[in-house]
C-alpha cells in the first residue's frame, strides 16, 4: 500500500472519481473527498478542509472554478500545508486563448507553482466524456440534438481516463516536479464528426445544429442555466471556431509512454442505453 497518502478533490467528479479507481488498482488507498461523501470537502466551508487533509501528503486539486478560486486555493494551501501536505497535483485546462482575457486559470495556476510545496499542472482539452456523463452537452446528446455554434472548427477531446492516468503518475512518480502538461487526445475533430461517431457507437442518431451565438445563448439561458455560463461556452466555441485548440499536445504519451485513447475508443467503451432515453 502506499506511503504517500492521497487525498483526491472533486473524487466523484469525471477525473476525480477515475484519478481514485486508478490509484486504487495501483494498490493505493486514496481519501475520496466531495461535498457529499464519507470524507466532506467544500471549497465554501473550510470548516471541512482539516479533517480532509489531516494525514495526506498529495493532494489531486479540482479547484473551485469560480471567481473566488484562487482566493480559496491559497486558504486551502495554506491548511493542507500545515497538515503536513507536500505535493500537489492541479486540474487546470488548456488555455483556449493566448491572451489573457482568462485571468482566472492563470491566478489558480500561479498559486499552486507559488506554494512551496511540490508541485505538477495538468492542461486538458475538452473531455470526451462532456458527451455520455452528466453535463449540459450530454442531455442534448441524449435529445439527440447536438447545439453548437461553430460547424468547421476542431478540438482534440481528450478521454478522462488519461488525464486520470497522467495525475496518477504524479501523484505517485517522480520527475513530475514543476512540470506543467498539456493534454489532448490524438486527432482533430470537428462537432459533426463527433455526432457521426456517436451515432455510429450507439445506433442512435444524433442531430448537429449550428446557431449563432445570441441563439445559443438563449438557449441555454432558456433551458435554465445562467448567462454566465452561456456566455462562457460561447467563447469556447469561438475559440475552437477560430482555431485557437487545433494542435495536438503529448502530454499523454510523454507521461505514460503511450498514445492518448482516440474518440473512437472512448465512443466504443460508453454504454449508450444508460444515455438515451428508452
Amino acid at each position: 500500500m502506499s506511503e504517500s497518502p492521497i487525498l483526491v478533490l472533486g473524487g466523484t467528479g469525471k477525473t476525480g472519481a477515475r484519478v481514485a479507481r486508478q490509484l486504487t488498482e495501483l494498490g493505493h488507498l486514496p481519501r475520496i473527498a466531495s461535498r457529499s461523501g464519507a470524507t466532506r470537502f467544500d471549497w465554501h466551508d473550510s470548516s471541512t478542509w482539516p479533517a480532509a487533509v489531516d494525514g495526506m501528503k498529495a493532494v489531486y486539486v479540482v479547484d473551485e472554478q469560480g471567481a473566488d478560486a484562487a482566493t480559496m486555493l491559497t486558504d486551502f494551501i495554506g491548511t493542507a500545508t500545515t497538515a503536513g501536505v507536500e505535493r500537489l497535483v492541479l486540474l487546470s485546462a488548456r488555455p483556449f486563448t493566448q491572451r489573457s482575457d482568462e485571468p482566472s486559470l492563470f491566478r489558480v495556476e500561479d498559486v499552486v507553482s507559488g506554494s512551496g510545496l511540490g508541485w505538477t499542472i495538468l492542461r486538458p482539452t475538452w473531455f470526451c466524456q462532456n458527451f455520455s456523463e452528466p453535463n449540459f452537452l450530454c442531455t442534448e446528446i441524449a435529445e439527440g440534438e447536438l447545439r453548437v455554434t461553430t460547424r468547421e472548427g476542431a478540438e482534440p477531446f481528450i478521454d478522462a481516463e488519461d488525464i486520470a492516468a497522467v495525475a496518477v503518475a504524479a501523484l505517485t512518480g517522480d520527475g513530475h516536479d514543476e512540470a506543467v502538461y498539456e493534454l489532448s487526445g490524438p486527432r482533430l475533430m470537428t462537432f459533426g464528426e463527433v455526432v457521426a461517431e456517436i451515432s455510429a457507437a450507439s445506433g442512435r442518431e444524433v442531430r448537429l445544429t449550428v446557431l449563432s451565438p445570441e441563439e445559443y445563448v438563449r438557449h441555454l439561458v432558456g433551458r435554465g442555466h445562467s448567462r454566465e455560463l452561456a456566455d462562457y461556452v460561447v467563447r469556447l466555441f469561438d475559440a475552437i471556431d477560430d482555431g485557437a485548440t487545433a494542435y495536438l499536445s503529448d502530454g499523454v504519451e510523454k507521461v505514460t509512454g503511450r498514445k492518448a485513447r482516440d474518440f473512437s475508443e472512448y465512443a466504443a467503451s460508453v454504454d449508450w442505453t444508460k444515455v438515451f432515453p428508452g
